[in-house]
């Protein structure tokens, strides 16, 4: 079985792993992004499915996967909002902290440690996968959105995002986030895996799947907070894609060819 697991990127985090839920730790800049991912998240599911984010629990009957779940931090918003959720990483340290705190929250998560690859060559299927900040630690980003895609039901969603590759993210993401402020430990990114909308645009593509709407995600220093935005996607950004009925992956068909 191939897998687009980076063992060295995985150990990064396998070291953090303890401090997922402390807000002014080592993920200090996950927590300060959830509010703002969590918006695009919900909004999108929301309107996908056609659920009122005014009723107690919107996504009751919805499947979720998480994948490179973490401790959990998005995993538990969905599972109170009604899904049936299923946290995923390859971090095997990160998933006995994430299993914790739900049970300390009184919530039922499935949490496992395991691949986007192991969860499809076993026929999982979901609703919605949350791709989020996972894309740039893999090995092979095309074949890990292409797992993604076999994971989604026909008509599902993947929100997936990641950092866009300029000056203006090498600043901020490394220069900023890692030796200025200090918020993330040094090498936790490697610039150069940091991928343009554009060319996520088209691994999604050429992963069968249908890129529907992409957004910025900007931090204020003014504001000290972050909020979501239709022009701006310089440095972070989050896309939505979905699974049309009956589609084979471009990936997949040229494996397939005699």
């Amino acid at each position: 079985m191939t897998t687009t697991i980076d063992p060295a990127e995985i150990a990064k985090f396998e070291a953090m792993a303890t401090e997922w839920w402390d807000p002014h730790g080592k993920f200090k800049p996950l927590h300060m992004l959830n509010p703002c991912r969590l918006d695009y998240i919900t909004s999108q599911i929301a309107a996908e499915f056609d659920r009122d984010l005014t009723q107690p629990q919107p996504f009751k009957g919805l499947r979720i996967l998480d994948i490179g779940c973490g401790g959990g931090l998005l995993s538990e918003p969905m599972a109170r909002l009604g899904a049936q959720v299923v946290g995923a990483d390859a971090a095997e340290r990160n998933i006995p902290v994430a299993q914790i705190h739900a049970e300390q929250s009184g919530l039922s998560i499935d949490y496992r440690h395991t691949s986007a690859e192991d969860l499809a060559a076993a026929g999982e299927q979901f609703d919605a996968v949350l791709n989020m900040e996972v894309v740039e630690h893999v090995s092979d980003p095309l074949a890990f959105l292409t797992a993604c895609h076999q994971l989604l039901k026909p008509g599902g969603l993947m929100l997936c995002s990641t950092l866009n590759r300029n000056a203006k993210s090498f600043a901020m993401a490394i220069v900023g986030a890692e030796y200025i402020m200090r918020w993330l430990p040094k090498g936790t990114h490697e610039w150069q895996k940091f991928i343009t909308p554009d060319e996520l645009y088209a691994l999604l593509r050429r992963a069968g799947l249908t890129p529907v709407d992409r957004k910025g995600m900007v931090f204020n220093p003014i504001t000290w907070s972050w909020s979501l935005s239709a022009r701006d996607l310089s440095v972070n950004y989050v896309t939505a894609s979905t699974r049309p009925a009956g589609t084979v992956p471009i990936a997949e068909r040229t494996r397939t060819r005699p």
